[in-house]
């Protein structure tokens, strides 16, 4: 591939007229450039660079930016500017140096003819733009945070793309009609539902606020609403995006503080959604299966406040009321994200609930089903693996090219090979289910988890624990972990999950599992769960446990005949 060259020009000293004449190339040939301020930046592509900056720069939202900055190649066509284009938004959103002004609507992740090697210029050229200040980190440290793997600004799968476009169309539809709507979304885990929420609410900021009078910048398929008809549906538009678990909520608000025409106040509780005096328009529920059914609650506070909600929503505390029901009286239209097989607490709504969402969205057409893998480099395979032994039966055992996948007899031996890819990659955590008390909550110096002499504490932090500084040297529960990605999982299974060696089935050992939420009866609805249901729920948390590792999962199973179970099935350790 031939040298690149980044032309660097002060806008305000009124040097775009000058360096426009400089080479014919700056007004007839493909390039992408920047365009920054104190703490924003807009990255375009086009074919008329000089003339693409004048008309950004006579806008408001552009009009304060400062410095261009123009890659220029050779060897540059449209599809390669495109990429380098979508590289640079999804790595500059996931540094956090600059508020990016994008679109969502121009992330491409489209193949063409030489891209491997494109790519490699695109390694060099983020490689100057970092030694000229754009970026603070490197491409791996960037990659492994929160603002990234939950940024706004992805590059949709296949069935991504195409489930966002009807989604849209139907909406807009309905919108235009004066009808209310209800949509599901279902997948496995890693197939990107937290990715589809938080680029719908990009999504629909970015139509709200379009200036119509200004071409699209891509010939995306998403740029179609862009246009005259589409902003005047949502002027108004009050919508919200419902994140049931604490963590993974904390994480996306962080994302959402830094993104324009976003801000953490549209990333709800339930509890916040059924407090609301005022409707919402369109209500994202991510995680759906994770909201609660009338329960015990987590606090007094919380009891009260669902029986306080039932009454003001309904005029009547009806135990069979959920935050489904919440959600579906205070907003017009909804948007479901949910993996049934990812109920992990007696308290998550019940399978029928969902069901009941499902169903009807499927016969009216508003349901879709994600299946491209985005998170597991072993691809869907892997996860249908992993349910599949975990209900019991015991699959043929499969390869996973390309995947780090291994079961470790000796747990130190797994400790160290983590750590040399936490060196190496980033990423790598320790994971268990809850099969320890947490005695380190009351006493730090106390040590919670025991294993051939490796001692470890849970995690302290029950924010954003995977970024955290101690996180090295901690355990993750499900609590920390479920919608997280890691590069690589070491995942303990406890004494929680046993084998029957007579029945040749897996079983669930009440005496070694300390979650008191995951056991708790509902006497408000008057059901009792007996270890048949529980291990349902436990077989699920290590479903979840063992779909977290984007390269590759480490093994260590506690029972000694699950163990001898589940051994055959795993490639053994190398090193």
């Amino acid at each position: 591939m031939t040298s690149f060259r980044i032309e660097r020009l002060n806008l305000r000293d009124g040097q775009l007229t000058t360096w426009s004449l400089l080479d014919p190339r700056h007004s007839n040939w493909p390039v992408v450039y920047t365009l920054d301020g104190r703490d924003e930046i807009y990255v375009g592509e086009s074919l008329n660079a000089t003339a693409r900056m004048r008309q950004h720069l006579d806008t408001a939202a552009k009009a304060r930016l400062t410095t261009a900055r123009v890659v220029i190649d050779e060897t540059f066509n449209k599809s390669a500017c495109l990429d380098l284009e979508s590289f640079l938004i999804r790595l500059l959103a996931g540094d956090g140096k600059y508020e990016v002004l994008n679109r969502n609507e121009g992330i491409t992740n489209a193949n063409y003819f030489g891209r491997e090697d494109y790519r490699k210029t695109f390694d060099a050229i983020f490689d100057e733009l970092r030694e000229q200040g754009i970026f603070t980190r490197t491409v791996r440290q960037i990659q492994n945070t929160d603002l990234f793997k939950l940024s706004p600004f992805k590059a949709l799968t296949p069935d991504q793309a195409g489930a966002i476009e009807d989604i849209l169309n139907g909406l807009f539809d309905d919108l235009e009609a004066g009808v209310g709507s209800r949509i599901v979304i279902r997948g496995d885990p890693g197939t990107g539902k937290t990715v589809v929420a938080i680029f719908l609410m990009k999504l629909l900021s970015d139509i709200r606020t379009a200036d119509t009078t200004v071409p699209p910048d891509t010939d995306s398929i998403l740029s179609e609403f862009f246009v005259p008809g589409y902003p005047e549906l949502l002027a108004g538009f009050r919508f919200g995006l419902v994140v049931p678990q604490q963590s993974l909520r904390r994480s996306i608000q962080k994302v959402f503080r830094k993104t324009p025409g976003l801000d953490e106040s549209m990333v709800l509780t339930p509890f916040q959604v059924g407090e609301s005096r005022e409707k919402f328009d369109l209500l994202i529920v991510d995680e759906a299966h994770r909201l609660n059914q009338r329960a015990n609650q987590p606090s007094g506070v919380q009891n009260k406040k669902f029986a306080d909600i039932n009454h003001r929503l309904f005029g009547r505390d009806e135990p069979g009321l959920t935050q489904l029901d919440w959600i579906t009286t205070q907003s017009n239209h909804q948007i479901f994200l949910l993996d049934a097989a990812q109920r992990v607490r007696p308290a998550d709504v019940p399978v029928a609930a969902l069901d009941s969402l499902v169903r009807p969205a499927d016969e009216q057409h508003r349901m879709y089903v994600l299946t491209s893998q985005m998170r597991v480099q072993a691809g869907a395979d892997y996860v249908g693996y992993i349910r599949a032994l975990l209900t019991g039966c015991a699959p043929a055992p499969q390869e996973f090219p390309g995947y780090d996948l291994r079961f470790f007899d000796d747990f130190a031996a797994m400790q160290r090979a983590l750590r040399r890819r936490e060196q190496q990659d980033g990423l790598a955590r320790l994971l268990a289910g809850y099969a320890w008390p947490w005695r380190s909550k009351r006493d730090p110096s106390a040590h919670d988890i025991e294993i051939a002499g490796v001692r470890l504490q849970w995690n302290r932090s029950a924010v954003d624990w995977v970024s955290s500084a101690t996180s090295v040297d901690e355990v993750g529960s499900i609590h920390t972990i479920q919608g997280y990605d890691l590069n690589y999982a070491g995942v303990i299974i406890g004494n929680d999950l046993r084998f029957d060696s007579r029945n040749g089935g897996l079983v669930f050992n009440r005496s070694s599992y300390f979650d008191k939420k995951g056991t708790e009866n509902n006497r408000i609805l008057g059901i009792s769960y007996d270890d048949s249901d529980l291990l349902q729920f436990v077989t699920n948390i290590y479903a979840v446990l063992l779909t977290r590792g984007i390269r590759g999962t480490y093994i260590y199973v506690c029972d000694p005949a699950l163990r001898d179970h589940l051994r055959p099935l795993f490639p053994q350790p190398i090193d």
